[in-house]
């Protein structure tokens, strides 16, 4: 049987996955199949919530993307490179160099910001954020030999990845996988010493393995 030449969601329909108190992922690529460029997006119960979480696109876990961003709905305030940009809804926001910071804060309730990516003169891969965000609900649910299964297949992607290391061992750790999760750990903090050893320090996630010696200190 051929493939259905086309799909529809609502927004409403897509998983709501928490990345922070109040940064709220919407996995549109995922949902539809998306193979040809990065789209997700991102909602805001109230105003004062963080719509676009503060980073560049260079590290570990990024893509490297360019990225537009589009407010479907409300009003964001973002900040792009320390400069504040006003965006209601029908703004479009293109950030062109993945070094420039870039962050929103939900103006208003029910906001909607609509992110799309892309390496210029690349074909597109996946960001390897987007295997540990999806596992972030299996997670939250304790089921963690999930939450590692869908970090691995990010890895096994993007071999000797930091964050891909790091946040499996994460999951490792709470699911009783010591050896593994050290070992992930540890390969992690080889590759990126000063973050990985930031990030370790106070983290709860890891605290059932940090009483070993090969724990990176």
């Amino acid at each position: 049987m051929a493939e259905k030449p086309f799909d529809t969601v609502r927004l409403e329909e897509l998983d709501e996955i928490p990345v922070t108190d109040t940064l709220v992922w919407r996995p549109v690529r995922r949902r539809l199949g998306v193979e040809a460029f990065g789209v997700n997006a991102y909602t805001a119960e109230k105003a004062g919530d963080e719509i676009v979480e503060e980073h560049d696109e260079t590290g570990s876990g990024a893509g490297h993307h360019e990225e537009l961003y589009f407010v479907v709905a409300g009003r964001v305030a973002f900040i792009v490179a320390g400069e504040q940009i006003d965006a209601p809804a029908g703004t479009f926001v293109f950030v062109r160099d993945p070094k420039a910071r870039r962050a929103g804060v939900a103006q208003e309730p029910k906001s909607t910001v609509l992110a799309i990516g892309g390496r210029r003169g690349e074909a597109f891969e996946v960001s390897p954020w987007e295997h540990y965000f999806a596992a972030i609900p299996h997670a939250k649910a304790g089921d963690w030999a999930r939450a590692a299964e869908l970090t691995a297949e990010g890895l096994a992607r993007y071999p000797d990845n930091p964050s891909l290391l790091y946040n499996l061992a994460c999951f490792e750790a709470q699911g009783s996988q010591r050896a593994q999760a050290l070992e992930h750990l540890r390969r992690a903090a080889e590759l990126e010493p000063e973050k990985i050893r930031e990030w370790a320090a106070d983290d709860k996630d890891l605290d059932s393995i940090r009483d070993d010696p090969a724990f990176p200190g």
